[in-house]
């Protein structure tokens, strides 16, 4: 128990589909993409340069 086979996957990707619908699912990914993309470069950025002198 505890892992997700093909069947569950299918299951989600169905009931996704249901509550969603085709055409909303691209830019739910799309916007869980760019909040990726943009917490990944806040973390760039706040990590010290060890060159920088405080």
């Amino acid at each position: 128990m505890g892992r997700i086979g093909p069947t569950e996957i299918i299951l989600i990707i169905a009931l996704l589909l249901l509550l969603f619908g085709g055409k909303k699912i691209p830019e739910l990914m799309r916007g869980l993409g760019r909040g990726m993309k943009e917490f990944k470069d806040a973390q760039k950025d706040d990590r010290p340069n060890p060159s920088e002198k405080p």
